[in-house]
């Protein structure tokens, strides 16, 4: 107990030991539901499920440890969902990037995360995007992730001439999938916590029962690693077209790491004259995180919005985090269970995912709050968001989305005499997207 004491501080923040393991068990299980996405999302980009897996279930649990130790939050580390579209079906379906380059481009982001601590370049990148494009980028992401898993499920299926269009409500893959999304509903408007990892159960429940999915097991020894780990290729991300991949990896962990440190030590208590005590360590376990997490064959990893839950359970430690990344390491030997969940179900001509679905679809409906913060008053500003928003799922691709937005943002800003409002990195990012639509 002196040891607990004297690592995490539990009776001085105000805690006990019984609460930070309610509450680190609670914030695993709201966030368990990334352990079934993430190896069926970078399955999609050739990669091999069950090492995946590992690589998540490792990463998650080595960055949640390192978050408890330098910084001392209860605050959990996974794979951001959004950063897992964008390196499976943008980088590497779009771009036709081979997945070991993605995940060099994965390790060279977060090697520019560390090497940025103390240069304050971090700070100074939040500052100069416009906030309107935060949050269009966030909303952008979310509609992206819920076109997926509406495709997934077999409710939105491809149409010649009209991009998309509904699919047959009455396959039994979507019947299991629309239950799931129903579930997972009631339980978010009920406020439950782990909703999206109870609608997903609920779908494989009606899956059993319908005979869409086939009960594999429960528990195993864990797959192997060696498909992914150390794959990664940090020598195919030095050329020209892989500037703008890094770049957005970049952005994309500084928005979410710091975004959810923030609103989460804020829910907690632990801000401090509107600042965060030992931020440095917190955001250098997301960083440490990722390149080990590239090593191991997974995409970003980022502090989770859904420790939210475990801050409500009374969580104010590091302790919480011992917890949840004991559950990670735990995962592993779930495997098979894993596997019927995240497999994919062969419907006519596609493969969908009944059970997964759900997920993504209500990830993608919470994501859609932050369009209320964007000033649509201003066509400036609500404009470039709105295009960011549109362009993303149109596209498939958050890379275009961004790009949209950066440059309709300056160009908006400069034709309305505006132009000293935006900062220079706008316009430097703005003229390296021009840059590169004009050599593709």
């Amino acid at each position: 107990m002196q040891v607990i004491e004297r690592l995490f501080h539990v009776t001085a923040s105000g805690s006990t030991i019984r609460t930070e393991i309610l509450a680190g068990l609670t914030t695993f299980v709201t966030m368990a539901y990334i352990i079934f996405v993430q190896p069926t999302v970078l399955s999609a980009a050739g990669m091999d499920f069950g090492a995946v897996l590992v690589a998540t279930c490792v990463a998650s649990g080595l960055a949640t440890l390192l978050m408890a130790f330098l910084a001392n939050y209860p605050i959990a580390v996974a794979p951001a969902m959004g950063h897992n579209f964008f390196f499976a079906y943008t980088v590497v379906g779009l771009m036709k990037v081979p997945w070991p380059v993605a995940l060099g481009a994965v390790a060279v982001a977060g090697c520019i995360f560390i090497l940025t601590a103390g240069v304050g370049l971090r700070e100074r990148v939040i500052t100069a995007i416009p906030e309107t494009l935060k949050r269009g980028v966030a909303v952008g992401i979310g509609l992206l992730i819920a076109l997926v898993g509406l495709e997934w499920a077999g409710i939105i299926v491809a149409a010649p001439g009209t991009y998309v269009t509904l699919g047959s409500l009455r396959s039994r893959p979507t019947i299991v999938a629309l239950v799931g999304i129903l579930v997972a509903a009631i339980l978010v408007a009920r406020r439950v916590r782990g909703a999206l990892l109870g609608g997903m159960l609920a779908s494989a429940a009606i899956g059993l029962a319908a005979g869409v999915i086939q009960f594999q097991g429960v528990v195993s020894p864990p797959p192997s690693i060696a498909p992914t780990f150390l794959k990664l290729n940090v020598a195919g991300v030095f050329q020209a077209t892989m500037i703008p991949v890094v770049l957005i990896f970049f952005f994309l962990a500084l928005f979410d790491s710091v975004g959810t440190l923030v609103g989460v030590a804020g829910q907690a208590g632990l801000m401090k004259d509107g600042h965060l005590p030992r931020a440095r360590g917190a955001l250098l376990a997301d960083a440490i995180g990722t390149v080990a997490g590239a090593g191991l064959g997974t995409s970003t990893v980022t502090a989770y919005i859904e420790s939210a839950a475990g801050v409500s359970a009374g969580g104010r430690t590091g302790l919480a985090n011992v917890v949840t990344a004991s559950l990670l390491f735990l995962s592993l030997f779930f495997y098979p269970l894993v596997r019927m969940i995240g497999g994919g179900v062969t419907a006519g001509t596609v493969t969908l995912y009944p059970v997964i679905s759900p997920a993504l679809v209500l990830v993608g409906a919470l994501m859609m709050r932050e369009v209320t913060h964007i000033k649509w008053e201003d066509p400036t500003d609500g404009i470039p968001a709105f295009l960011t928003i549109v362009i993303m799922p149109l596209a498939v691709s958050i890379t275009d989305g961004i790009a949209f937005g950066f440059i309709s943002y300056a160009v908006l800003k400069i034709a309305a005499g505006r132009g000293r409002e935006v900062d220079w990195l706008v316009y430097l990012f703005a003229a390296l997207f021009l840059l590169r639509y004009a050599w593709l």
